[in-house]
């Protein structure tokens, strides 16, 4: 059995208050292309459909007819799809029950009532039955009904709870899509600018929980890897969304699902309209023609000149030989110098309690004693929880 592997589409997102659609329509092409090449059993979009639980009307209209165009290019194929942080479950399970009957399953939300299980929808090929579980984006608060008489804290709880409850015959393939954040033997997986942590690594969970299945098909992180093991895998973004992505070669992931235990995947890479650039030298290397002329120069690029004296007007200067210029920043001895001023020499990502920490000291000229930092932890993460 063959399926395409895709999640993150962040349909309606704006980067830098540019518009993405267009470039998100352009790949959206490419993937059809490769969709009546390799003509996939099935495709599996994990989680992250939308780039805000709102979309506009705009990026609701361009997820329709890629959908629509799926479906009229693969009308045997199952479409698979599951909610993630970004997307409203509940919006995005609208006409589940007609879209069914096309062949499209949807799950927006974690089983939530007693007896509730997680989705599950059967196929057949000549080796045959392979069993998709949907388990769209789970936190603990939303388990607070289905399991009142349980303590559930950590998303790697919530998971765990759910997988327990499956009966999973492991004697048949199993697919497991899902939308979090795992981890292999608490080695971390790389992550970009363009994605969100919680404090305290609450949301982390250990791929342990996953020997069941075949093929773990993962959407959240936005860089295409595997998780410990080739068979758990983030496919990542079809588009760079962060000037932190703008080195790798974003791709569609296909899996070919042989008999048990034999699996074959490998990538089709996909071109943006527009690449993710940066840019780095002084303002007349940047701007002579050699600097650019077998470029794209409608690429979107982030500039950092190393100019010893501030350019006038360097944004609107630069954005003549460059228009989608994103973000422009200075490297010299002054923006160093004043790195080491306020101590950002290297830039570290606070988390909500290191703030809190600090907060807190100035307020009361003390540090926090462990009872206060832990109450604090708890504090943050049940409010995180309800978001």
């Amino acid at each position: 059995m063959k399926f395409f592997h895709l999640s993150d589409l962040h349909i309606g997102k704006h980067l830098f208050y540019y518009s993405l659609l267009e470039d998100q329509k352009y790949v959206f092409h490419q993937i059809l292309e490769a969709a009546k090449e390799e003509q996939p059993d099935a495709v599996l979009l994990c989680g992250d459909i939308y780039d805000k639980t709102i979309p506009s009307a705009e990026a609701v209209s361009l997820f329709d007819w890629f959908l629509t165009e799926l479906k009229e290019t693969l009308p045997k194929a199952l479409i698979l799809i599951i909610a993630g942080n970004h997307d409203s479950g509940e919006r995005l399970e609208f006409a589940r029950e007609l879209l069914e009957k096309e062949g499209v399953f949807i799950a927006g939300l974690p089983p939530r009532e007693a007896g509730e299980k997680i989705r599950k929808v059967a196929m057949t090929d000549s080796a045959g039955e392979v069993c998709f579980y949907l388990l769209p984006f789970t936190k603990p608060s939303h388990l607070r009904k289905k399991y009142e008489e349980e303590k559930i804290d950590s998303y790697e709880d919530a998971v765990k709870k759910l997988l327990e409850e499956e009966e999973i015959d492991t004697t048949k393939r199993n697919v497991l899509l899902s939308h979090q954040f795992y981890l292999s033997g608490g080695s971390e997986p790389l992550i970009c600018d363009s994605e969100i942590r919680m404090a305290g690594g609450i949301d982390e969970i250990d791929t342990r929980l996953l020997e069941d299945f075949d093929y773990v098909a993962l959407g959240h992180i936005h860089s295409p890897q595997n998780v410990g093991s080739e068979h758990i895998r983030y496919c990542g973004t079809p588009l760079k969304y962060s000037f932190s992505e703008a080195g790798q070669q974003k791709s569609a992931t296909v899996v070919e699902l042989l008999e048990k235990g034999n699996l074959k995947i490998r990538e089709i890479p996909l071109k943006p309209l527009r690449d993710m650039r940066k840019l780095k030298g002084t303002y007349m290397e940047i701007t002579s023609l050699s600097g650019y002329q077998d470029t794209n120069t409608e690429d979107y690029v982030q500039i950092t000149l190393t100019d010893e004296e501030d350019i006038v007007d360097g944004m609107q200067k630069l954005r003549t030989i460059y228009p989608n210029l994103m973000r422009l920043e200075y490297d010299n001895r002054r923006t160093r110098e004043n790195q080491e001023i306020a101590g950002t020499e290297t830039v570290k990502r606070k988390s909500e309690l290191e703030y809190f920490e600090e907060f807190f000291e100035l307020q009361n000229n003390q540090p926090m004693n462990e009872e206060q930092r832990k109450y604090s932890e708890d504090l943050i993460r049940k409010i995180q929880e309800v978001k």
